[in-house]
């Protein structure tokens, strides 16, 4: 086991774990409008750290339980501490913040529930990697200060909840399929 979390692919995931603080910190009321570069690039370093862990995964053969684990839990860590940070400081909608959180909980409910009954963890999919893209874009057009009714704004906060609805019943089909497959 620590033998798998000294691997480069999950010390990344750990790290985005661990960003979920600074996220935090640099989104207190107090401070907000004068960090939002700062938490603009590390939204991008989130998502780089993201592409790393799966190519260094890949490339090292080093794909393992614990890093299906990581990879996803880190990507929700980070977007619930987010849009619970920006839902209180009055960015996005309560729906919004409701309806990510809440996608968030199923899917990691429906994935230990999936993973007790085949005895192995399901591996992140390309449709909820496109999903939490899609979400991260719409993070950062907050972010940056484009107003609510910009059709850039708008548009990212349509796709986001669409994408949810639709990587949801994509989870569900894929773990009925492991699930008929065991």
């Amino acid at each position: 086991m620590i033998k798998e979390l000294l691997q480069i692919s999950n010390l990344l995931s750990l790290l985005r774990i661990l960003l979920a603080v600074p996220f935090w910190l640099l989104m207190d009321e107090s401070v907000y409008d004068q960090n939002r570069m700062i938490l603009i690039g590390l939204c991008l370093f989130a998502g780089v750290t993201d592409i790393l862990d799966g190519y260094f995964a890949r490339k090292f053969n080093q794909i393992t339980e614990l890093g299906k684990i990581l990879d996803p839990l880190a990507d929700k860590i980070c977007v619930s501490a987010i849009f619970l940070k920006l839902y209180l400081l009055g960015e996005i909608p309560l729906a919004l913040t409701a309806i990510v959180l809440g996608r968030d909980f199923l899917i990691l409910i429906a994935a230990l529930a999936v993973s007790k009954r085949i005895k192995k963890v399901l591996p992140s999919n390309m449709l909820g990697k496109i999903t939490v893209l899609i979400i991260c874009f719409y993070i950062l057009i907050v972010l940056y200060g484009i107003p609510k009714d910009h059709l850039l704004n708008s548009s990212f906060l349509y796709a986001s909840i669409g994408m949810i609805f639709v990587s949801l019943i994509g989870y569900g089909i894929r773990a009925k399929e492991f699930v008929e497959r065991d």
